[in-house]
């Protein structure tokens, strides 16, 4: 299993948002490409970036600040947050990201997301966010009746290679995360690479994600933990061997 450091970006610095409330933010940092040189020097060997202004607003709020990250870490960088057509995809791939998360838009607008991997293949990825199973969309502001095993495997069967599951109710909360459901979401699209998202904040939920023994369970994310000093890089590391 690998581990991605992720960093949130709002108004241009590094932030943490609790259950994904743009109101209940803490701010750990304003030089989000050091934080990515320091994320590469500990270890990083995959980095998550969310343009979350982008995500609420609909459209990439933070292109510049994202090219510099992509620069400063030198290594593979997924970004997210507001792209909702095809410009935006185009956008960001350019700037060297190794993977373009596709979030609401995937439920949305289907044929974007068809258009979507037709012409970047694997370099789409699709973030399923979700409260109670149910997916949420427009930076978790919108709880729809769609259910996120049903979301994950329609995306499989369009082509999708990527997924990347966040469970808004358990995410900032340190707390671990949703098990059931990320067995779940990995059983709806075994065809699919699968990233957990959402209260990871320890070795021990590390090994947790592993012991679900499911072959395509990739990678997990984790954030606020790593903030807030609770364990190291190095650590997660190593519970993911």
């Amino acid at each position: 299993m690998i581990i991605l450091p992720a960093i949130d970006l709002k108004g241009g610095k590094c932030v943490r948002l609790r259950q994904g409330k743009a109101d209940d933010v803490t701010v750990y940092g304003d030089d989000p490409a050091s934080q990515a040189r320091d994320w590469r020097e500990q270890g990083g060997a995959e980095l998550h970036v969310v343009d979350l202004d982008g995500a609420f607003a609909g459209t990439p709020r933070h292109a510049e600040v994202i090219k510099s990250i992509i620069e400063s870490f030198g290594g593979p960088v997924e970004v997210g947050g507001g792209l909702r057509n095809m410009e935006t995809l185009a956008s960001v791939l350019e700037a060297g990201a190794a993977r373009a998360i596709i979030g609401s838009a995937a439920l949305e607008d289907p044929e974007f997301l068809l258009s979507a991997v037709g012409c970047y293949g694997g370099k789409i990825a699709v973030g399923i966010d979700a409260r109670d199973g149910l997916v949420q969309t427009k930076g978790w502001v919108t709880t729809t009746d769609v259910k996120a095993v049903d979301l994950a495997s329609a995306v499989a069967k369009m082509g999708v290679k990527t997924i990347i599951y966040t469970d808004t109710a358990t995410d900032g909360m340190l707390g671990g995360p949703n098990l059931t459901q990320m067995a779940a979401i990995c059983d709806a699209a075994p065809t699919c690479a699968i990233t957990a998202s959402g209260g990871v904040s320890s070795p021990f939920d590390v090994e947790n994600l592993k012991a679900l023994e499911r072959a395509n369970l990739r990678a997990a994310i984790v954030g606020k933990a790593l903030y807030d000093g609770r364990t190291t890089l190095r650590e997660m590391n190593v519970a993911a061997l």
